[in-house]
Order: structure tokens, then sequence, then C-alpha cells
């Protein structure tokens, strides 16, 4: 069995410390088989924020990977957004990743940032052609029989959260990884958890999102997924710091319009997902 904790929007510079030494504590007691970040390590990717990012990563000291957020693209600086978005992130990821040796599992990673869009909001996801294309040749080369989890920061439909990727080529992008037989997609970006099925022309693929563990919460507490794969089965359970049971942090649902509006104001799906309020710590 491979065991991982999928942690997502961690948001350095707004992080919540509590959260963050609940989760290291996790990680020492139990020893996962890796721990796969799903972007957003920082709030506006100032050089401090990663270094502090870089710093706890570093003493998790378990094998880790880390994907490209929204925020972790320089901020303030538009010459290095236009000219170098990636440089910062890019080197935390040499620093923190180590290589995986997951046996008949594999993590691909999928880009979902752009450094500009056409529209106002380059927070929200975009899947290239170019991106995709990279996705897809590092899936076909993978031995026959891997269990394959794709690992991208904005959901590429939408998932019935607060939060909204709008990832434009997401539903693209998701029928062509359930043609390639992929397991699952894992993203954050919304702040809060789901585990969903979405149909596809390919068939279906499913959806698997983390929450934050940032004081930037939306529904649901502080949270982070553990996964357990065996056999090509996966079992999600949503650990989270108030100890709300996993139903109650998920979304039931892949809503009605599972694909971006064309209307900015269009009505958001309503919130499923109840937290509880003041349970006991474990």
């Amino acid at each position: 069995m491979t065991r991982l904790f999928h942690i997502s929007d961690l948001h350095f510079g707004l992080e919540d410390r509590a959260a963050l030494g609940w989760f290291e504590t996790c990680v020492r007691r139990e020893g996962p088989d890796a721990v796969l970040i799903t972007g957003d390590l920082t709030m506006r990717a100032r050089s401090h924020e990663f270094a502090a990012a870089c710093d706890w990563i570093g003493a998790l000291d378990v094998p880790v990977t880390v994907e490209v957020g929204n925020h972790d693209l320089p901020y303030f600086n538009p010459v290095a957004r236009f000219f170098y978005p990636y440089r910062r992130i890019r080197g935390i990821e040499r620093l923190v990743e180590r290589e995986l040796d997951l046996a008949g599992v594999a993590i691909v990673p999928l880009k979902t940032t752009a450094r500009a869009q056409w529209r106002l909001d380059w927070s929200k996801g975009w899947v290239t052609e170019k991106a995709l294309a990279k996705t897809l040749a590092a899936i076909a080369a993978l031995p026959a029989g891997t269990t394959t989890l794709i690992t991208a920061h904005h959901p590429l439909v939408e998932a019935g959260t607060r939060g909204r990727a709008l990832t434009r080529g997401g539903a693209r992008a998701l029928t062509e990884l359930a043609a390639h037989g992929v397991a699952a997609v894992l993203t954050g970006h919304v702040h809060d958890a789901f585990d969903l099925i979405e149909r596809t022309a390919a068939g279906p693929i499913r959806m698997i999102g983390a929450g934050t563990l940032s004081q930037r919460i939306r529904s649901t507490p502080p949270s982070f997924n553990e996964l357990r794969i065996e056999n090509g089965a996966i079992d999600v359970r949503v650990r989270n710091i108030e100890a709300v049971p996993t139903p109650d942090m998920q979304i039931t649902d892949v809503p009605p319009d599972a694909l971006p509006p064309r209307a900015p104001d269009e009505p958001v799906a309503p919130i499923h997902a109840v937290p509880s309020v003041d349970p006991p710590v474990h």
C-alpha cells in the first residue's frame, strides 16, 4: 500500500502556524511515503515567504513534490512576472523535491498557471496546449499498469466550492487525461476539499481537491488529504485540525455549471460542506 499526504495553499506570509505544526506532527508520527503540495506555497511570492516555505518543507524529512500556484508568481514586480515568473518557485523545487519511489504509482505534474491571460483575473487556471502535451508525454512514458495521479494547482472544472478556478482548457484536459487512463487529478486553489467524479467524452475521471493550511479558510477548517492506494484503488480521508468527519469536509457533487461560465456574475453553486464547531484536536 502507498500512503500519500496531499496538502495545498500553505500561503506562507499568511500561514496558519497551528495548522502547520499539527501537520508536521502527523508526518513525524505516521511517516507517509510522500507529501504532495499542489501550489500556493506563498501569499505574494516574496523571497522571505519562499525561504520560510523551504525551511518548513525541508524539516518534514519525507519525499516531497511541489507544484506552482497562482500566488507563487511575482505579484509586485511586473518585469519578473513577464520575463522570469517561475524563477523563485523552480528554485524552491530544486531545493526541496526528492525523487519519488512509489511501487506502481506515478505522480505527473500539470501546469495550470499563466504569467498573463486575456481576462482581468490572472489568478484563474489555464491549461495551455504546451502544458497538456508535456503531461501527456510523461504519462505515455510510464510502464503499463501504473496508477497515475496528476498534480495541478487549479481544479480543471468547477467543483461546487465557494472559490472558483474557471480553468480555461480544463475540460479538454480532463477528457485527455481520462483517455490516458489517469486515476485521479489532485488540485488545490479553492481551499475546500472534494472527491468527485467528472464524466467526460473519454469516460469518468476522479477529481480530488485539498483544503488549506493557511489562515485563508473558506467553508471548512484547515485540512489535508490522506490518500491510501492499493491495487489501483484510492481511498481518500480528509484530515482536519478540528476533527470534522470527512463527509462534512467534502463537496458532494459536481455542480451543473461545471464548465467555466461566460458571464462573470453567474451565481456560484451552493456549498454543501458544513464545518462543526470546536471539537477536540487529534
